[in-house]
């Protein structure tokens, strides 16, 4: 048997090992600051209460009294208060536990402050005969006060010698925890990708909405505006002259703005803005036209040159030129309030689009995905991370379609970009590629990040392994994406140096090899 020091360390769970049941919502209090370890109890426990804790257990249901007798003798009790803890992340596992009492709450160190599985009272869970079980997965607290018995592997030979029947149990257990294991870990990656995409959706969707919504609010107050200067203009009486020359203006006015704009747009520097904002100011002040600083924005913002002005001025009486001028910015002024919630709304539109064709939405489950637009489609879903990357594209446009499901290889691109952007601190280069490689698809994911370490390379796949600060990931998208592409009869590769990591996914052309 192990020294009481040994089964201090040794815990009932690992990350497969423990039941759960709602475990994703719940949290644990902070830890104490001083680490309190699950040990033996002062006295042993009569064998017999023992033995009745053990006939709370499901999977040992049957066992007749004898082998009961048997596990309560050769094991080896542990207790431990509220907070003690049971086994660390990354420890030996080398026993079987029953939990006799209380709950088990384990976390791991990256993922904050969230329990991932809970084990409670009645559970046969640790490392079980035929488990390629090596360490725990997490850090094991007690909720509560906690009794637990432990098998030594050790005894392993003699326990399956004594109870035959424990054989078919502990396979039929491990059969068992491996489907909930792979339920949770693709519940939370589901979760965990539904809130990404939720985040990044609110995000896109928020500017084009908020522009509309002011755009509208503002319309209303404008076009009163602009009627009031349109019954001003007429008020004036003018002539059929004037009329005819005040519209030749504007239609000629309009012309050339179109003109120009189809060439170089209005100035998006601020600084660029604010100098023509000057400029048409003073021109309005030394025209005399009041109220020059509600009348130089509207102007500024559009693409009308300085020189019409001057030729508005020029068929124009001076007392009718401010009316004129007025009624032409709030005119200017309401187009633009209306091209901006035509083209909001718009924007709104294409993200609805792409969030539709990026889960599929309405389609067949399997279908022939071009890899090319699934790619641009999920480009969508981060835009409102790109504006300090640059991306690059290189689609080969003779890669025919592949069959397969259409929605999953989708969360194989937002898991592959999302590590690019990771890496890059959304700063850097994002190079996206597709070409034909024998009867395979290849599609590359580039990014100019730091060199994955070494040491670590080999295990970037695995469930729950992650790099990134607690509460920042769970590890689980690399993992899900190879799950998705080994689906598809495919497989994942990583290359990696200083300044250039590139994950390969290669997917075979034909539908037979892939179902």
């Amino acid at each position: 048997m192990s020294s009481s020091t040994v089964n201090q360390l040794h815990g009932p769970v690992r990350r497969p090992a423990i039941a759960t049941t709602g475990s994703f919502e719940a949290t644990l209090p902070p830890l104490p600051e001083t680490t309190v370890f699950a040990g033996p109890p002062a006295a042993p426990t009569p064998v017999a209460e023992i033995v009745a804790a053990l006939r709370t257990i499901v999977q040992l249901e049957g066992l007749t009294e004898t082998e009961y007798t048997w596990l309560a003798t050769h094991g080896t009790e542990r207790i431990g208060d509220d907070r003690a803890l049971l086994f660390r992340e990354n420890d030996p596992a080398d026993s079987m536990v029953f939990l006799l009492k209380g709950e088990v709450h384990v976390r791991r160190r990256k993922t904050g402050p969230m329990a991932l599985f809970i084990g409670r009272a009645g559970q046969m869970t640790g490392k079980l005969p035929f488990s390629r079980m090596k360490n725990y997965g997490g850090d094991g607290y007690a909720s509560g006060p906690v009794w637990a018995l432990d098998i030594h592997e050790s005894l392993f030979p003699a326990m399956l010698e004594a109870i035959p029947s424990m054989a078919q149990r502990c396979v039929s257990h491990l059969l068992d925890r491996v489907r909930e294991v792979t339920r949770m870990e693709q519940q939370a990656e589901k979760l965990s990708a539904l809130g990404k995409l939720a985040a990044n959706l609110a995000h896109e969707l928020n500017n084009p909405a908020s522009a509309a919504q002011r755009s509208a609010a503002s319309l209303f107050g404008e076009l009163r505006e602009y009627g009031e200067q349109k019954y001003r203009l007429g008020n004036l009486c003018l002539t059929e002259e004037e009329t005819r020359s005040y519209k030749n203006w504007v239609r000629d006015t309009r012309i050339r703005m179109s003109a120009y704009s189809s060439t170089c747009k209005a100035p998006h520097s601020p600084l660029a803005l604010t100098d023509r904002e000057e400029m048409i100011t003073r021109w309005l002040e030394q025209h005399h036209i009041p109220s020059p600083w509600s009348i130089a924005p509207a102007l500024a913002e559009t693409s009308l040159p300085i020189d019409r002005l001057d030729e508005l001025a020029a068929v124009i009486k001076p007392d009718i030129l401010p009316v004129a001028v007025a009624t032409v910015a709030s005119s200017l002024r309401v187009e633009r309030m209306a091209e901006t919630v035509v083209d909001s709304t718009v924007r709104i539109f294409d993200l609805i689009s792409a969030i539709k064709d990026y889960s599929y939405m309405d389609q067949a489950p399997i279908q022939d995905v071009d890899l090319a637009q699934s790619l641009e489609n999920t480009l969508v879903m981060f835009n409102s991370r790109l504006n300090d990357i640059v991306v690059e594209t290189d689609f080969d446009p003779t890669l025919p379609p592949v069959s397969a499901y259409g929605s999953e290889l989708n969360q194989v691109w937002t898991a592959l970009i999302e590590n690019a952007l990771d890496a890059m601190n959304d700063s850097g280069t994002l190079r996206l590629c597709t070409k034909l490689t024998g009867q395979f698809a290849l599609v590359e994911v580039w990014n100019s990040g730091p060199e994955i370490d070494p040491a670590i390379r080999s295990r970037i796949f695995e469930p729950f392994f992650t790099t990134k600060a607690p509460g920042r990931g769970l590890g689980l998208g690399l993992d899900t994406a190879q799950r998705i592409v080994s689906k598809h009869s495919g497989f994942v590769s990583v290359e990696s140096k200083p300044g250039a990591t590139c994950f390969q996914v290669r997917l075979p052309l034909d539908r037979a090899e892939a179902y």
